[in-house]
């Protein structure tokens, strides 16, 4: 048998050899088959938005321009009824298929609701603030016609989301640097951040952010107060969880909270792509609108650290003997956004 090997030109030495070659490309060739199967399974995560506001639309965009996929999560992003149904009254008309009842291991919403929920609420122990989007409050007071001074407010309802909300903590300041008494001096109405409330007369005034806001002066309700001028920091809309999911998914957190600084800078970059998706998710057609919605996207930061300055406020407004148990480290973790600040991932984003 070697011989006969051997007189066709082929050495025993060389058939091992070439069988050995053919071996090693019969594995890599298995292994280009499959490998690439296995680095395309995505992450599935969950991103519930709670409200309907400006800082909710680079989460979207993440979703539509491929940025959730591109960083290997399988995203399913939803707003929940509530937010659809205060949009609504409100006339933006969040489409059906893009509204859940769902919870989500992810949610878009304020910090300081979290924080006053963690103190108020056993329920609540565990979640923690990953990022906010919404440090500064802009919002501003939208008033009835006949009210022209913010004085002229005293004795007056003024319309709120709900009690330790965003806004609500917002008509509390209000109050604290007016000298009025929340309890006895104005009546704070909740479930009232609503252009309908304004129209029929329910409520004097509205705090709304830029979506509302946007809508309340189509609708002939002017700015009473811009808010922007008083600088108050708030622990407003961002990324919140709970640290048991962080602890057992910190691959899809540190991919979520990538996805996230690429969507801002995106949105930040390009107006065009914030107007697509407004109207995507929105039903806002109206370029006036979009572009009034869009100005607040200067105050979205590059970074989106958890407001620090914001949960110190909160926790002075709503003082407590359960708040003064706690620290502002107590309700955030910045490890992830710290992480892509440190290794220079945001500021290559902007170059």
């Amino acid at each position: 048998m070697i011989a006969s090997f051997e007189s066709g030109g082929i050495s025993m030495r060389s058939f091992r050899r070439t069988v050995r070659l053919a071996g090693i490309s019969a594995l890599a060739l298995i292994c280009s088959l499959t490998l690439p199967a296995v680095a395309q399974q995505k992450i599935p995560i969950q991103i519930a938005l709670g409200d309907v506001e400006i800082q909710k639309v680079p989460f979207q965009i993440a979703l539509d321009k491929g940025i959730y996929a591109k960083n290997g999560l399988d995203a399913d992003v939803f707003y929940t009824t509530g937010a659809a149904d205060f949009a609504r009254r409100s006339s933006v008309n969040v489409p059906a298929s893009m509204v859940k009842p769902d919870e989500a291991p992810i949610l878009i919403s304020g910090g300081t609701p979290l924080a006053v929920g963690v103190v108020t609420d056993i329920r609540n122990w565990d979640k923690v603030i990953l990022a906010t989007t919404d440090p500064i409050v802009h919002w501003n007071i939208y008033a009835r016609p006949e009210i022209k001074r913010v004085e002229d407010l005293k004795g007056k309802r003024i319309g709120f989301s709900g009690v330790g909300a965003m806004t609500h903590y917002i008509a509390l300041n209000l109050c604290r640097r007016m000298g009025w008494d929340p309890n006895f001096d104005v009546s704070l109405m909740a479930g009232a951040l609503t252009v309908d409330g304004l129209k029929d007369g329910r409520v004097d005034a509205i705090i709304g952010d830029n979506m509302h806001g946007t809508m309340a002066r189509a609708a002939g309700f002017p700015v009473l107060l811009d808010l922007t001028q008083w600088k108050m920091p708030i622990a407003g809309s961002g990324v919140r969880t709970t640290r048991t999911w962080v602890r057992e998914n910190k691959e899809a957190a540190r991919r979520f909270t990538k996805s996230m600084v690429e969507a801002i800078a995106l949105f930040k970059k390009d107006p065009n792509v914030a107007y697509e998706s407004m109207k995507k998710w929105w039903g806002v057609t109206d370029v006036e609108k979009l572009k009034a919605m869009y100005a607040d996207a200067a105050t979205l930061p590059r970074k989106p650290y958890p407001s620090v300055e914001g949960l110190k406020l909160t926790m002075q407004t709503y003082d407590s003997h359960e708040m003064r148990r706690h620290k502002p480290e107590d309700f955030f973790d910045a490890s992830f956004i710290k992480e892509l600040d440190d290794n220079g991932y945001i500021d290559s984003l902007y170059k």
